[in-house]
């Protein structure tokens, strides 16, 4: 038995989305959901119903572009950003030195602000070892995808306004309970950076016959190796799944929102997180919710009050996933590259510490 099918499954702590608006949430929640003895994650419900229409559409895109052709996916990609802008499929290399072809990615600079030239030239210029943040967005022709740019977009917005929600209730916890903690300096850092980037996810389904996700062997992370995230707070959709050979994902002019499987065939995929203690626990998001998990940023800012958790995704094994595929989108809200995450760093020296710590 793998470790994933001895792991537990969790409901998260969860707040409503009027509790961030009025204030209301409170400090003990906060410390359930991302204290040092959490699982560095908290859902909130109740949001805006344009939200479901929303997050359907931007995670059927995501089918609908792994699909297209090499030529197409190609023109896609951004070799100067190190593919962490537009396409990327097979350029990360997984914890035994395979290179990831398990999943593809769409990145997107998608702060709002991200888009003024000037800003990007002034960013360009003063960080030009850094193009992972700096670097132009790529965007599918509207023929070929059409209205893609303008649902990344919308989603991308309404998670980061609820992250900015979320951002002052950490404020008013780190305010209360840390010395010399800046007022407001979380809600700053997610309404008004231009790093925070996007990430659209799509996993494969699995093709092989031997039981194992993708004709990998039986290891837990097979489809997202453990990691933590190094920015402040990550917002996550809950994932859709997708029978693709059912509804077949190829666009004819019109794009139309595909049909969703009701859960994952096989119950041990999903997202999982490791404790403070080391077990491994499940976490379920629900369909109508987004989660927020703390990055390492956010660690180094609340001075370790509040903590990034490793985590890992689990594919789908293939007699139980068959022509199934993955979708989700996660936003990473992240310090603009000049501001101080503590006393001695700004975030671009401390980006590039991960980076190479992590590769």
């Amino acid at each position: 038995m793998s470790n994933s099918e001895e792991s537990n499954t969790t409901s998260p702590v969860t707040v409503s989305l009027k509790a961030l608006k009025d204030a209301t949430v409170t400090f003990q929640e906060l410390e359930e959901a991302f204290g040092p003895d959490s699982l560095g994650i908290i859902v909130v419900k109740d949001l805006p119903e344009k939200f479901v229409e929303r997050r359907a559409a931007l995670l059927s895109y995501a089918s609908y572009l792994a699909n297209l052709s090499k030529d197409q996916l190609d023109s896609l990609e951004s070799p100067e950003s190190k593919w962490l802008v537009g396409w990327s499929c097979g350029k990360e290399t997984l914890k035994d030195g395979r290179y990831d072809t398990l999943k593809g990615s769409y990145y997107v600079n998608c702060a709002p602000a991200f888009e003024d030239p000037s800003l990007q030239a002034k960013i360009w210029k003063q960080y030009p070892g850094f193009p992972q943040y700096t670097a132009p967005n790529v965007w599918p022709a509207e023929e070929v995808l059409p209205g893609f740019e303008l649902a990344f977009r919308d989603l991308c917005n309404l998670i980061i306004d609820t992250a900015v929600l979320v951002a002052q209730a950490c404020d008013r916890y780190a305010t209360a309970k840390i010395d010399d903690y800046k007022a407001g300096c979380l809600e700053h850092v997610v309404r008004t950076s231009v790093s925070t980037k996007a990430r659209l996810l799509h996993y494969f389904p699995s093709k092989d016959t031997n039981g194992t996700a993708n004709g990998t062997t039986e290891d837990e992370d097979d489809w997202c190796a453990t990691h933590l995230d190094h920015g402040a707070l990550t917002g996550l959709t809950s994932a859709m799944f997708v029978d693709e050979d059912a509804h077949t994902p190829k666009l004819h002019g019109v794009f139309e929102p595909l049909s969703e499987l009701e859960k994952s065939p096989d119950p041990r995929a999903g997202l999982y997180i490791r404790s403070r203690t080391g077990e491994t626990t499940k976490v379920s998001i629900p369909r109508d919710c987004l989660a927020f998990q703390t990055g390492e940023a956010l660690e180094v800012i609340t001075k370790g009050q509040f903590r990034a958790v490793p985590h890992f995704v689990q594919g789908a094994a293939s007699g139980k996933g068959g022509s199934v595929a993955r979708n989700t989108l996660a936003v990473f809200t992240q310090p603009n590259l000049w501001e101080m995450v503590d006393e001695k760093r700004d975030f671009a020296t401390f980006a590039k510490e991960i980076v190479e710590r992590n590769h």
